[in-house]
């Protein structure tokens, strides 16, 4: 059986204590995984100004070179991987077999992780807004006729990391090129992703201290977040929540991702169907850029029967079919409980399922020991439906009806906002609202993101601090 080992200033190690990953299909065992404990990771973290002082002996231009030949090393190489090597189709199958997403899904989120890696320099520029990385080098420089300066906030970039879409590694992979080591924890089922990211770097190059991967408990969690000077911790609200006041920890938790027509585009829905259900299921619905609601002025009713009659075409396949459009959950139990908590707020009147209708079986969907949720399209005759404001980890999507002057009020929060209208007073209100961090003003599906443009937080404004500077020669 395949060993996935804790990574140590980048040195495998091998603990009494281990984990199983099963394959969701057969429940054949897939790899054991090395467990550390909280008091490790605490004596290891007393070591990050080290391993930050070896990235930040390389030169800028030099480190950018080492990550773009990590992102090919990471896509093409049989990597160290345990006791032997893992090339990367075993890694897709891997990683599919344990999280329960289909290959295909594995592989385009893996090459997200890769163009991330390969366009280090693009994704660069745009995160610090095409500041001079010679900046990094020495501390301070004149760039444009003005002086910057810039300090790391932290000795190293904490992680803790989910298991439902392997893209999300691509909001960390830039730590190390910004010459800042890696602590991550990964998710319970896929410590593939980030541990072969890990040895990309290594062979690329990376000083191994800067290189570090802790799966434990949720105690280990928790020292890693406290003894991190920057984190990320990725989960749902009951996780992110305690943690929504301390500017340490970068949050990315539910999106709550809309798309809303304007009153100029209402009437012209039906050109805007495709775009909404991309946005509801590109992925599996499993991103938090995938759009959870659809709000309109007008024909809420009947946007939500052309949604369900589409997305009621999209069941279940197998693991390994290059069609797959769903992700099947690796633990069971969790589909029957959301499946079980929407049923619950369905039976509070003014809201349907339309799906129900078109696809004519149940949104639970069993098979030996996989569980699946096929799509749902919830219409809600008020905002104040208790599911007109919900996300869940498949393809679901409320659809509501609100006028264009309250729609902003209404929403809440919003990770991704993608406002379908030409009107320029509209606009003007967008450009000035609070709640909306990723705006897309025009047809634009909610899941198309630009690398440069970050649309959660900015991880070189996580890492580091501007300070005010100047510098004078001493008399002689």
């Amino acid at each position: 059986m395949i060993h996935i080992p804790a990574l140590r200033q980048g040195n495998p190690y091998k603990s009494l204590e281990k984990t199983t990953l099963v394959h969701h299909v057969t429940g054949d065992p897939l790899a054991e995984v090395s467990q550390v404990t909280g008091s490790m990771i605490v004596r290891d973290l007393a070591r990050m100004e080290s391993a930050r002082k070896e990235l930040q002996s390389i030169p800028s231009a030099e480190l950018l070179a080492k990550v773009k030949l990590a992102g090919k090393l990471f896509a093409t190489a049989d990597l160290p991987l345990g006791d032997g090597t893992q090339s990367f189709e075993d890694y897709l199958r891997n990683l599919s077999g344990s999280t329960g997403s289909p290959v295909v899904f594995c592989r385009r989120n893996a090459a997200k992780v890769q163009y991330v890696l390969e366009h280090i320099d693009e994704i660069i520029a745009g995160l610090t807004r095409g500041l001079d990385l010679r900046v990094l080098d020495q501390g301070h420089l004149v760039q444009d006729g003005r002086t910057v300066c810039f300090y790391p906030a932290t000795s190293s970039l904490g992680a803790i990391l989910p298991s439902n879409s392997p893209g999300v590694h691509s909001l960390w992979v830039p730590s190390i090129a910004l010459k800042i080591p890696l602590v991550l924890k990964p998710g319970r089922e896929e410590p593939w992703t980030p541990y072969r990211v890990l040895q990309a770097y290594k062979a690329a190059g990376i000083p191994a201290a800067a290189l570090n991967m802790y799966p434990t408990d949720h105690g280990g969690a928790g020292e890693i977040l406290r003894g991190c000077g920057r984190s990320l911790l990725f989960g749902d609200s009951t996780t992110t929540d305690p943690y929504k006041n301390d500017h340490r920890v970068e949050l990315h938790g539910p999106g709550y991702s809309k798309v809303v027509l304007g009153e100029d585009a209402a009437d012209n829905w039906p050109d805007y169907i495709d775009l909404m259900v991309e946005s509801v299921c590109a992925n599996g619905g499993r991103s938090c850029i995938n759009a959870s609601a659809v709000w309109t002025p007008r024909h809420g009713r009947e946007i939500a029967e052309a949604m369900a009659e589409r997305m009621a075409k999209i069941t279940p396949r197998p693991w390994d079919d290059p069609s797959a459009q769903l992700s099947a959950f690796a633990n069971p139990d969790i589909a029957e409980r959301i499946s079980g908590m929407i049923d619950g707020l369905l039976a509070t009147p003014g809201a349907e399922d339309l799906v129900l209708k078109h696809r004519g079986t149940p949104r639970l969907h069993k098979e030996g020991r996989c569980a699946w949720l096929q799509p749902s399209v919830v219409w809600c005759e008020s905002h104040q439906h208790p599911l007109a404001n919900k996300e869940f980890l498949f393809p679901y999507a409320s659809v509501v009806e609100a006028d264009q002057d309250e729609v902003l009020e209404l929403i809440g929060p919003t990770l991704v906002g993608s406002f379908i209208t030409a009107d320029e007073s509209f606009k003007e209100r967008l450009l000035a609202t609070r709640n909306v961090e990723r705006l897309n003003v025009g047809p634009l599906p909610t899941n198309v993101v630009s690398w440069d443009q970050p649309h959660e937080g900015n991880l070189f404004t996580h890492l580091y601090k501007q300070r005010a500077f100047a510098m004078a020669p001493l008399k002689r």
